[in-house]
């Protein structure tokens, strides 16, 4: 009998192991899945932490003209039409509308040298619409048609609305693959230090104050169109064309 207990001492208890087993692993599973939510919220913070915000543009902004000498452009300086497309990158009906008619009107109005044709910020849809505009901005500063080879590009590798996709590290690599013949190293700085925030943020006012709320619109010799289609946009050049200089 002694024998028999003794044995009953000296086997292992597994009824005692196994909780003690699972609860180390529950304390593993925990700090592992702590760790990488923590990673995820910091590199999210870290995303946010780059892109801009109006309110810390420094500058009085004073809106006494459409500045058309300030934006990208395509077109002879003698035409007697001036356009103005109001746009954010953020925007799928500006990537649309680019899609859809920007060839067609270069061809039927640009090429032809009725119309000199501007781009102009509306960044409004979140952070990174101004971060994407103030890109374009650094971009035209060192070449106006390498502007508009970012315009075509970006549009086409444009992301969800309502996600932050024009990150800081998004447009660094996009703008390396994508747009050849500039100064890589000055538009890296010039995008990091938001050098171009006040255009972004001036244009924004502008438009503001000539009554542009949303994106795409128009503007044909200082007036603004009351609907962005193709057929609204053409009649209204056509008839400028008409009148008498």
């Amino acid at each position: 009998m002694n024998n028999k207990a003794n044995r009953s001492r000296n086997t292992p208890n597994h009824g005692r192991l196994l909780p003690m087993l699972l609860a180390v692993i529950a304390v593993l599973l925990i700090a592992l899945l702590a760790f990488f939510l923590t990673q995820g919220k910091s590199s999210g913070t870290e995303a946010l932490d780059n892109l801009p915000n109006y309110t810390d543009v420094k500058g009085k902004i004073v809106v006494d003209g459409l500045k058309y000498e300030k934006q990208p452009h395509l077109g002879s300086e003698s035409a007697k039409v001036k356009v103005i497309e109001f746009a954010d990158f953020k925007c799928p009906a500006c990537k649309n509308w680019t899609a859809s008619y920007l060839d067609t009107f270069i061809k039927d109005y640009v090429d032809s040298g009725k119309v000199q044709f501007y781009f102009m910020n509306f960044a409004f849809i979140d952070r990174d619409s101004y971060l994407a505009a103030s890109a374009g901005e650094a971009i035209y500063q060192q070449n106006n048609e390498k502007f508009w080879e970012y315009l075509h590009k970006l549009y086409e590798s444009q992301g969800d609305e309502s996600k932050i996709w024009a990150t800081q590290k998004f447009i660094l690599k996009f703008v390396k693959d994508n747009i050849a013949g500039i100064d890589q190293e000055r538009f890296e700085q010039d995008l990091k230090n938001h050098t171009y925030m006040y255009d972004v943020k001036e244009d924004f006012k502008i438009a503001g104050a000539y009554g542009v709320n949303g994106t795409p619109k128009f503007m044909v010799n200082g007036v603004l169109l009351p609907d962005s289609s193709y057929e609204g946009l053409s009649a209204a050049i056509e008839a400028a064309l008409n009148e008498s200089p």
